[in-house]
């Protein structure tokens, strides 16, 4: 099951890859299933049982989705759009778009809304399956710790008293209605104006997505020793005005300084919890001595997580002057 975890995950990867270059005449499943050696059949059958979607339903979800961005931040026209992703005209590509979304390209055009995209599906990950990393490679990378000001702004989520760590957050978040990680995920991915967004379509990972813990008395320790409750979300601008999706909480940060632990990029498979360590050592082994400044843990103050393995693992960690 393992390796079929990984193979459909080859397969997710090849489609965002082609729908993100246009190139839609990659994406049959007939390639697809002879680059990985099985029939078409097979293939399919594997994917609707790992991914929980036929492919077709999954490929046609993920190309509107792709499209859904360029409708709302673009200045093509929507005939241009749905040629490029593989509609045979503007009417099959507006049929399609309403069936899924409710919504002509045009009618959104106008009058963007927060709707539920298609994120993309990551169906194998070693440390969810418990499997730690491979081989002997370890980073050789140091943290960078530096202090920075971070402007006013919001932050926009949801939060989890109870979780402990981004697999068990999701969980946990699974089974409150309309919550859940696709719903809270493809709501944000619709989102425009993330802080943090720097056109990515992959959860945590360029899309403008992030972890977060929260100081709050009513929170679990963490390693820290911290009260704390586990947030996912994005930030916003200080003068968002927009949709708040109704179970979503809008919370407003005021301009403060932080102190940022930054590794640089590393391999999820063979470093992921090497850099995690390292990181976490030397948030627990830095000494403010001389900075005037410590942490603060004033409840309701946010610390941020960063995780993007193309470019970095960080913390930015809220600190206030020394009385």
């Amino acid at each position: 099951m393992y390796e079929w975890q990984k193979q459909i995950q080859m397969i997710v990867d090849e489609i965002d890859k082609c729908i993100r270059n246009y190139e839609d005449e990659a994406l049959t499943l007939g390639d697809l299933a002879r680059c990985l050696g099985y029939s078409e059949f097979y293939t399919t059958r594997k994917f609707k049982e790992i991914s929980g979607m036929q492919f077709r339903d999954y490929l046609r979800h993920r190309k509107l989705a792709f499209a859904l961005k360029e409708v709302r931040d673009s200045k093509k026209s929507i005939l241009e759009i749905a040629v490029a992703y593989g509609f045979s005209s503007h009417e099959a590509f507006t049929r399609a778009f309403k069936g899924m979304y409710g919504v002509t390209p045009s009618e959104y055009r106008k009058q963007p809304r927060l709707l539920v995209l298609r994120t993309k599906i990551n169906p194998f990950d070693r440390y969810f399956f418990g499997l730690g990393e491979i081989g002997m490679m370890k980073s050789t990378d140091d943290v960078k710790i530096y202090f920075v000001t971070i402007p006013a702004h919001k932050f926009l989520h949801i939060k989890n008293y109870e979780s402990n760590g981004y697999w068990d957050f999701w969980q946990k978040q699974s089974v409150i209605p309309g919550q859940d990680c696709e719903t809270i995920c493809g709501l944000l991915d619709s989102m425009r104006g993330k802080l943090d967004d720097d056109g990515g379509s992959e959860v945590n990972s360029g899309s403008g997505q992030i972890m977060a813990y929260m100081n709050d008395p009513q929170g679990r320790l963490c390693d820290w020793g911290i009260p704390r409750t586990e947030c996912y979300g994005a930030r916003l601008p200080a003068d968002y005005s927009g949709e708040v999706p109704p179970q979503m909480l809008l919370a407003d940060v005021p301009e403060a300084e932080y102190l940022v632990f930054e590794h640089g990029p590393f391999d999820y498979e063979q470093e992921k919890r090497s850099v995690e360590e390292t990181v976490e050592k030397a948030m627990a082994d830095f000494d403010f001595s001389g900075t005037g400044y410590c942490y603060d843990t004033t409840p309701g103050r946010l610390i941020y997580f960063y995780f993007n393995p193309e470019r970095f693992w960080k913390y930015i960690r809220p600190v206030r002057k020394q009385d």
